[in-house]
């Protein structure tokens, strides 16, 4: 078939999977290929939509970017549009607080709409305005595969105990709670979560989470004025309980001054972690903290990989504070499991060299992390590394035999080898 039209007689499941990896603005001008081609882009199973593009993804103007009446009912139409289920919706968008009373139930018109269509199994919804735009169709989306809600309020019905298939679940910012009873915790199940996002604010009341599969949990805390209490230690202690059994654990906010404000100690471990990654800010370091640092690393016995984000540092070496950090961690310490036979990898981050910061964190692991293959310090500079720094890390004693002591300059892209 010498210059015949051979795409055009590929099987119309392959004409499908083709259209879906274009963008959707592209996927619709292939109407004008040919005939054939006119009404295939009513069965794509993906939408991506954002109120700040218009239905064909060209940017709008600055001052047309809410999310109002006439663009709903054009996105309205388009899902209508249609033919087959819609497997992927995505709709990212901003309101005005003149068409706030109105989001709730137009947006409810939408959910409602693709719940006719069916088998939504991934489901984005990001809304760009500070006050929570409500949810309350989503216990009915029953193929729920991957979930991710920005800035949300989940009401959810009275009983409702989870998403049965729901594998990854992202919950940025958002309100989780009962339809009768807005102040209390929601208990749900999640019988095939792997993958949990989950950033809160302030006092908002954290669902506890059953989820026997888990794997991984990246925990963030929202609060620009980085805010502690022991009310929010007590919510954030719940919420990581809850997560115990995960492989891989991010914690975003600082989890060792939360965990400071609560009663050492705790009375549940991290079983199967491999990966734990926390940050520090040294200039607030205290007893309590220490024990919080110690405890952390006793409760994971099967601990492989560490990454500790240090924050602070080095604005007055010689205060209180860093003399107690000194004092804390440069010393060695027994019956830690992880340190003894798992951990190989610990990777110490900021966003400049700080020397003492840096010296007594790489103290403690390298006199206690008996099978350390590599301690890196990374850190974001103008590439130069002050000599002060490998002079004092080639000074300390290493118990490993293997280790490497590296320091990586990320700007730069540039590693310089202190011990081998």
């Amino acid at each position: 078939m010498a210059g015949g039209d051979r795409i055009s007689l590929l099987p119309l499941e392959i004409k499908i999977s083709l259209l879906s990896r274009l963008d959707f603005k592209y996927a619709v001008r292939t109407s004008a290929l040919a005939h054939s081609w006119r009404h295939l882009w009513t069965l794509l199973p993906r939408l991506h939509l954002s109120s700040c593009t218009d239905l064909l993804g060209l940017a709008r103007s600055s001052t047309d970017i809410y999310f109002d009446a006439i663009w709903l009912d054009r996105v309205v139409h388009l899902v209508s549009s249609l033919r087959g289920p819609i497997l992927d919706f995505q709709l990212a968008f901003c309101y005005g607080a003149d068409t706030e009373s109105v989001m709730t139930p137009l947006l409810c018109c939408l959910l409602d709409l693709l719940l006719q269509k069916g088998g939504v199994e991934t489901l984005h919804l990001e809304n760009f305005n500070h006050r929570r735009l409500a949810v309350t169709y989503l216990p009915c989306f029953d193929a729920l595969k991957e979930l991710n809600l920005c800035n949300c309020h989940l009401v959810l019905p009275t009983g409702f105990c989870g998403f049965n298939r729901l594998t990854k679940l992202d919950l940025l910012d958002t309100l989780i709670s009962s339809d009768h009873d807005l102040s209390l915790p929601v208990n749900l199940s999640f019988p095939l979560l792997r993958h949990l996002i989950f950033t809160f604010t302030n006092f908002e009341i954290v669902s506890l989470i059953s989820a026997p599969c888990l794997e991984k949990a990246c925990i963030f805390h929202c609060d620009l004025y980085n805010f502690t209490s022991e009310k929010l230690s007590q919510v954030t202690l719940r919420l990581v309980t809850s997560v115990s059994t995960v492989s891989s654990l991010t914690l975003g906010f600082n989890a060792l001054e939360f965990f400071s404000l609560v009663a050492l100690p705790f009375n549940f471990t991290f079983p199967r972690l491999r990966f734990l990654s926390f940050d520090l800010n040294v200039d607030t370091v205290d007893k309590r903290m220490y024990d919080a640092f110690i405890w952390l690393l006793r409760s994971m016995p099967f601990l492989e990989e560490l990454e500790i984000e240090l924050e602070g540092g080095d604005s007055s070496q010689t205060n209180g504070v860093a003399i107690l950090m000194r004092e804390l961690l440069a010393k060695k310490h027994d019956g830690f499991a992880c340190l003894d036979r798992t951990v190989r990898s610990v990777t110490m981050s900021m966003d400049k060299l700080k020397v003492t910061s840096s010296i007594t964190m790489a103290q403690f692991f390298l006199l206690n992390a008996k099978v350390l293959k590599e301690l890196e310090i990374a850190y974001e500079s103008d590439g130069i590394i002050m000599p002060s720094m490998i002079e004092e890390l080639q000074k300390l004693e290493i118990v490993s035999s293997d280790a490497k002591v590296v320091i990586f300059d990320r700007i730069m892209g540039k590693k310089t080898i202190v011990h081998e």
